[in-house]
């Protein structure tokens, strides 16, 4: 989901109208009601210090998985109270360090100058504008889908761009604009994890699932891609599934739906026809200096494609790890794999610049990275407090008790391994009907799932995968996700009667179809042992 977020909050609920509108006014005075992200971590800290001192004086029989293995000497779990003076004043010498080495923090800011140039000089609009505008109609909803997904890897751009470049283009193309509009919302934040090719959030959770895998096992690396198989997989899934949904479902119910405004109202020949529109002249095509801009940073970006690859080819190449490999975890090429984006970013944007015109200097782009930067203090406020309480629950060995526990009752209870993953789906699908943050519920949620499955011998890349599902499916129905009242606003642009239940009401088949279809891709991809990604299993075993 979107990292950055704000919401107002209301003091008493809505007024209801219909049936379907007080469901949802309660579901979003029940979302206003919770506290911001940030305060969710102040009040895990505050909960984490008092536990760790109660449970400090008991001498637990369970064994610390961190203690198991070939030279190790097994050792029970002992709570650390977190109250002690001693404790406290580690706490707050060690807060400025904490916070700079929170693992994703860097992540995030390295990512953004890249795609924070690369939407200042122009290149990403031009790239989406060129992939839409010159597509046949038959075509057209698998394109915007694709689009649409694509546009995860330079984050929160898709929101802002590729849905209301939907809407003009499917009325140019003769289609009704809303159509366009919910397919792009559906490619952009329902299948918001899916995607191609690998984008900052890939480490970004990826920083989450290995701190959390390190509570039981301190060894345990994950590799940045180790989601990149299935998700690429699930992109396919995702554009063929909305492709059904948007012509066969969501189109013939609006195409008797008027427009308002000066709009002609679109051809009802069926999906998949090319009418003549009178709307025609209104469909975005790429200027002379977009497409001069667009072919020499698209060349760019292969020769530093091809560049990289005879860097890495050799076998001695620096870039590959001791074993010789390239995409195992803590190889050179993996460990770089931030930086790497960032570059790729960079290099043709800036060489776009330079040749459609947006950029004349120097200075030009630095401006470029430092607007991308300025979006981005909610996240650090985010991201401090995180880090504290992620200090806190990691030294408390609270999360490693809970883990322990878990696990026992899971093993207890003897649920087949899908229905495990199912349920940490479902946990999240519940969880992101109220926390908009995708970033924000991982960093409570890895630290306790990612242990706990960890001892019933699940791997922490199959925890991320299905986490990954439910954070993504049911965001297009919450109108608690910060860009769902724009996409309200660009559909009441065409149709102004549109409001919170005529969208929610449009994208609910493809929050449930996605979310049964994703669901049942994973499981197939596990019973046929499919791998998940680089270096990705599906079963963790102990040393």
């Amino acid at each position: 989901m979107p990292e950055l977020q704000h919401r107002s909050v209301h003091s008493s609920p809505p007024p209801p109208r219909g049936w379907s509108q007080r469901v949802l006014g309660w579901i979003e005075w029940a979302g206003n009601k919770l506290p911001d992200p940030a305060m969710l971590f102040v009040a895990a800290l505050l909960l984490t210090w008092p536990i760790s001192a109660l449970l400090a004086p008991v001498a637990w029989s369970d064994i610390d998985p961190r203690t198991l293995g070939a030279g190790k000497v097994p050792q029970t779990i002992a709570i650390q109270n977190q109250l002690t003076g001693e404790a406290l004043t580690l706490f707050l010498s060690r807060m400025v360090k904490t916070f700079t080495e929170f693992p994703p923090l860097g992540v995030v800011l390295v990512a953004m100058l890249g795609v924070g140039i690369a939407e200042y000089t122009g290149l990403l609009n031009a790239g989406l504008k060129g992939l839409l505008s010159f597509t046949p109609g038959t075509l057209l909803t698998p394109m915007v889908l694709l689009v649409s997904i694509l546009s995860h890897t330079a984050g929160d751009v898709g929101y802002v761009l590729v849905i209301p470049l939907a809407g003009v283009i499917f009325l140019a193309a003769g289609r009704h604009p809303l159509v366009g509009i919910v397919a792009a919302f559906a490619g952009v934040s329902g299948g918001f994890s899916a995607n191609f090719l690998p984008s900052a959030l890939d480490p970004l959770l990826q920083g989450f699932t290995q701190s959390a895998a390190q509570l039981t096992d301190p060894g345990r690396r994950v590799n940045p891609l180790c989601n990149w198989g299935f998700m690429s997989a699930s992109s396919l899934l995702l554009i063929l599934l909305g492709w059904y949904l948007t012509d066969r479902v969501i189109e013939p119910r609006l195409r008797g739906l008027p427009l308002d405004g000066d709009f002609h109202p679109p051809s009802r020949e069926p999906p998949g026809s090319s009418p003549v529109s009178p709307n025609a002249a209104m469909l975005p095509g790429l200027t002379p200096s977009e497409q001069r801009g667009l072919a020499a940073g698209l060349g760019a970006m292969v020769v530093a494609l091809f560049l990289l690859g005879t860097a890495a080819w050799p076998t001695g190449s620096p870039l590959r790890g001791k074993d010789g490999g390239l995409t195992t975890a803590g190889a050179p090429l993996m460990e770089a794999i931030v930086p790497l984006i960032f570059l790729i970013f960079l290099i043709p944007s800036v060489v776009y610049g330079y040749a459609a015109g947006t950029v004349k200097s120097h200075r030009d782009i630095v401006q470029g990275m430092s607007k991308s930067m300025s979006t981005l203090g909610y996240y650090l406020v985010l991201a401090f407090f995180a880090a504290q309480f992620t200090y806190a629950f990691r030294e408390s060995n609270v999360g490693t008790l809970l883990a322990v526990k878990g696990a026992s009752l899971l093993q207890w209870l003897q649920l087949p391994g899908p229905v495990t993953i199912v349920g940490i789906i479902v946990i999240t699908v519940l969880v992101d009907l109220l926390v908009g943050s995708a970033s924000a519920k991982w960093a409570i949620m890895a630290p306790i799932f990612v242990p706990m499955l960890m001892q019933v011998g699940l791997s922490p890349e199959l925890t991320q995968a299905a986490y990954r599902i439910g954070d993504s499916t049911t965001n297009i129905i919450t109108p608690l996700m910060p860009y769902f009242p724009l996409v309200v606003v660009f559909c009441q642009r065409y149709v102004k009667s549109t409001g919170i239940g005529t969208l929610v009401a449009l994208m609910l088949p493809y929050s449930l179809t996605f979310l049964v279809g994703w669901t049942v891709l994973l499981i197939v991809y596990w019973t046929l042992n499919i791998p998940l990604g680089l270096q990705a299993s599906y079963t963790y075993l102990h040393d």
